[in-house]
């Protein structure tokens, strides 16, 4: 019975972190001297980040937590 409660109590934990997690759009892309570049909007704001940054906001880090400073209006 305790490990169904355990179990139980995971998956939602897993669930609510899902739903915490910001969303990440990406709106551009560019290839440029073999570097990848991405535009990206998160909670509003747009930004310009590499592959890796990328990837970490897509792993739910926020743009403060990055240090990233939002895109100039183009």
């Amino acid at each position: 019975m305790a490990s169904s409660v355990t179990s139980q109590n995971s998956k939602r934990a897993a669930v609510r972190r899902a739903l915490d997690r910001h969303k990440v759009y990406i709106t551009a892309q560019s290839f440029s001297a073999g570097a990848y570049k991405a535009r990206v909007l998160v909670d509003g704001e747009a930004y310009w980040v590499d592959e890796f940054r990328l990837s970490q906001l897509q792993q739910g880090l926020s743009p403060a937590e990055l240090e990233l400073t939002p895109a100039a209006d183009d």
